[in-house]
């Protein structure tokens, strides 16, 4: 499972060579239904770094990177963001999402 991290932990993740990041809320059902995505493609795909951003408790992160709903996968490529998509997705769909 990815980790959940704070704006610190999510600092030095950044410096990995391609990280998604899942903005999410414990509230969220789609988001409950795209964590068990998240950590098969953990699994499939070693080179990529997740990690898991609680909206109600990262306010600043959620603000910085404009996320207004849940769940949102940032996807980033040497620190800075290169796509993002909103909403549940089946696996398939996310891996391409992360390596196009």
């Amino acid at each position: 499972m990815p980790q959940r991290v704070n704006a610190e932990q999510f600092a030095e993740a950044l410096g990995a060579p391609v990280l998604v990041a899942d903005f999410y809320s414990d509230s969220c059902v789609p988001c409950k239904h795209l964590s068990p995505v998240i950590a098969e493609l953990e699994e499939k795909l070693p080179e990529v770094r997740f990690v898991k951003i609680n909206i109600a408790y990262e306010k600043e992160l959620t603000e910085k990177y404009d996320v207004m709903s849940a769940p949102t996968l940032i996807l980033f490529k040497n620190g800075v963001e290169a796509d993002r998509r909103t909403g549940f997705a089946p696996a398939g769909e996310i891996e391409e999402f992360i390596t196009k």
